[in-house]
């Protein structure tokens, strides 16, 4: 099988280095801090941007997957320099780059998001992550790379903890039936995208020539309201019906004075206070990843969280 290099060891990156190596597939993970070995996957300690470490440790490699980020407050300054090392190691050692992005791009839209859209965002992590895409897109055009980008909503499941809409502020409060706030309005329409779909997209497409030099949106399910999604978890839980409360636009602005992530929530909060719908038809149409029934990702991500919480007693 082949070589496969991973770049991250968030939630997206573990999803899909475990399932590479599931597959049989030689995983070389790169984080800056290394981590211990684990079956099927090589970590490997050195900061991404390091341009000359990074082309070495990727040597021989098929794929590249791009699932790092920088913390979210620094993404203007931080991921220039790390979109640029990862297209120049894709450009050394001929691995395609294949590139976990979000949907900030786009900017606020009328209607289902699809791929034709325009990357027309006028905030500041929307154009950061659109000029990360059109430089991997541009080198793909001049035939110095092979790139592709896949694009997730907002992901849950298990192994998302902190950084998810569904989970570090949801699932351990639903789980004792203690109310649960949330950014935006609860009853508009959000696609959910599940984390293990996140991760069989960025696998599948490493290997699908026809589909790399565009964009791609993962396999999500149809949109469900927060309150709905909410409702499911709390049902697959068996803890009955919970409260769930908008947090006021003042209360996050207060927020946002003492912690950076509410700050820059700000800019991508009309995800959250108007219909925010993904279209992944194209996707499905080409390729056979499928969207994970929504009754599956819920009892799944209960069930993980039971476990990690009944752990840390």
């Amino acid at each position: 099988m082949s070589l496969h290099v991973v770049i991250g060891f968030g939630p997206a990156g573990a999803a899909t280095a475990r399932l590479l190596a599931e597959q049989g597939h030689s995983v070389r993970v790169v984080t800056r801090s290394g981590r211990s070995p684990e079956p099927g996957i090589e970590h490997v300690a050195l900061d991404a941007t390091d341009t000359e470490r990074l082309v070495a440790a990727a040597q021989g490699a098929n794929a590249i997957h791009g699932c790092a980020a920088p913390p979210y407050h620094r993404w203007a300054d931080e991921w220039p320099p790390l979109a640029a090392s990862l297209c120049t190691a894709a450009e050394r050692t001929g691995a395609v780059l294949v590139m976990l992005g979000n949907l900030y791009g786009y900017g606020p839209v009328t209607g289902p998001i699809t791929e034709r859209l325009p990357l027309a965002a006028t905030g500041t992590k929307g154009r950061t992550r659109t000029a990360v895409w059109e430089q991997a897109r541009s080198l793909h055009e001049q035939g110095r790379i092979k790139a592709v980008e896949v694009r997730s909503s907002d992901f849950f499941g298990p192994g998302v903890t902190d950084g998810g809409h569904l989970a570090a502020r949801v699932v351990p409060r639903l789980l004792n039936g203690k109310p649960v706030s949330t950014l935006g309005d609860p009853d508009a329409p959000h696609s959910w995208t599940y984390l293990p779909d996140v991760a069989a997209a960025l696998v599948e497409i490493a290997g699908e020539e026809r589909a790399w030099g565009r964009a791609w949106h993962v396999p999500t399910e149809p949109p469900l309201s927060t309150r709905e999604m909410v409702d499911r978890l709390a049902a697959a839980a068996g803890t009955g019906p919970v409260a769930v409360r908008r947090v006021p636009p003042a209360v996050l602005g207060l927020g946002g004075l003492v912690s950076p992530l509410l700050r820059e929530l700000k800019e991508v909060r009309y995800q959250f206070d108007a219909p925010f719908v993904v279209d992944s038809t194209a996707y499905q149409a080409e390729f056979a990843v499928r969207a994970t029934p929504v009754a599956d990702q819920v009892e799944a991500t209960v069930a993980w969280w039971r476990e990690r919480l009944a752990g840390a007693r």
